[in-house]
């Protein structure tokens, strides 16, 4: 999955899959992250935030199932 690069001191960059709408989320710890069943639009509307760590905790932490994704598995 292509991810964009955030400007951001919470996140590093997002990716998104229209064909399953799953979000991905790689924080500044290096934790990767996918969210299921999110909206084409959250995603877009969280590449555009004045403050992507604020519209993550607004739009996206807690209101979507999610995972750490095993990055070594995906090597």
């Amino acid at each position: 999955m292509k991810h964009i690069m955030l400007t951001s001191s919470v996140m590093r960059s997002a990716g998104y899959s229209t064909a399953d709408w799953t979000l991905e989320v790689k924080f500044s710890s290096n934790e990767l992250y996918r969210y299921l069943r999110v909206p084409c639009l959250v995603f877009v509307e969280l590449i555009n935030a004045e403050s992507a760590g604020d519209y993550f905790n607004e739009h996206i932490k807690g209101r979507y199932e999610s995972h750490r994704v095993n990055q070594e598995a995906q090597a």
